[in-house]
């Protein structure tokens, strides 16, 4: 019997297996490092950077939902220099790879950004389309197939880093969207970010949320997620990092039969802190039980009833 090789190469970026972390979810590492080993994440994306420090929305602006939570932080962050001296050396600590998740306003952001962890200690940038374009009337750049392409060309331009591009859920054709970026130079791609979503106090009868609508992310969006994994899978040929909803091990080989090469826990971060780990467990004992011996034998492995 072939021992298990659980490595996953997402296009130039090796991870020990195939378990990341979403940005947002896991601040720096710091937070979850009295909770778990922090080397057996195969990576981590880091709290969403920006050029500048950032002190996000007012509050409140994380709310609880039956299946998830809405949040609307607005990318926090004591920005990207920062982030360079403080917190890399402390997760250059651990055998993890370290993703750094990018945004801006305007391409010119995102340029100077990428540039700059260029110079960095970083394994990766992934690229959040879904911030709003100031110069374009506050619309995501992740949801207008010119921008994608415009954004992600400019930036695949300065970048010397492996380029994951995150792509948002809102839109029509999540395909068309993928396949743009790919061709313009994305070397993978990672899926889904939040869905929009919004509550209601009915008895004030005001929003939950302090800038009115959120994120939505957690177990509800999960079919969705998978869903849309699925038809990226079968638009483009570079490594998918799935998320959305993966609260235990049988959501992430869920998110590979569909076409994940990897998959990123978010959410389940907060209800437990020791998920990644139990993830890892779970799946590894799949795929010993199934005679597997590596994650890549089931990717796009779904069968379709007759």
């Amino acid at each position: 019997m072939n021992k298990l090789d659980l490595s996953v190469d997402l296009n130039g970026l090796l991870l020990k297996n195939p378990i990341t972390v979403a940005s947002g979810t896991f601040g720096f590492g710091r937070e979850y490092a009295d909770y778990i080993d922090l080397n057996n994440i195969g990576g981590i994306s880091v709290k969403g950077l920006t050029l500048l420090p950032r002190k996000g929305n007012p509050a409140p602006r994380v709310i609880e939902t039956p299946m998830g939570m809405i949040n609307s932080v607005g990318l926090q962050n004591p920005g990207v220099d920062v982030f360079v001296e403080e917190e890399i050396p402390f997760l250059r600590q651990f055998d993890t790879k370290i993703i750094a998740n990018i945004n801006g306003n305007t391409v010119e952001d995102y340029c100077g950004i990428a540039e700059r962890l260029s110079a960095a200690d970083v394994d990766s940038l992934e690229l959040n389309i879904s911030c709003p374009n100031v110069k374009n009337g506050g619309m995501a750049f992740g949801t207008d197939p010119k921008m994608v392409a415009h954004v992600v060309s400019e930036v695949r331009r300065v970048a010397k880093k492996h380029l994951i591009v995150k792509l948002s859920p809102n839109v029509t054709n999540i395909g068309e969207i993928a396949k743009i970026a790919e061709a313009n130079g994305a070397d993978a791609l990672s899926l889904i970010n939040t869905l929009t979503g919004m509550a209601i106090d009915i008895n004030t009868r005001k929003p939950l949320i302090a800038n009115v609508i959120g994120g939505l992310s957690g177990p509800a969006v999960k079919p969705v997620a998978i869903k849309l994994v699925h038809d990226v899978y079968k638009a483009v040929q570079i490594p998918i990092i799935g998320m959305g909803g993966i609260m235990k091990w049988e959501d992430g080989i869920e998110f590979m039969l569909a076409g994940a090469d990897a998959i990123s826990i978010g959410t389940a971060n907060f209800v437990n802190p020791k998920v990644t780990e139990e993830v890892l467990e779970g799946m590894t004992g799949y795929f010993n039980k199934n005679g597997i011996c590596s994650p890549q034998e089931i990717k796009g492995g779904v069968t379709y009833q007759k």
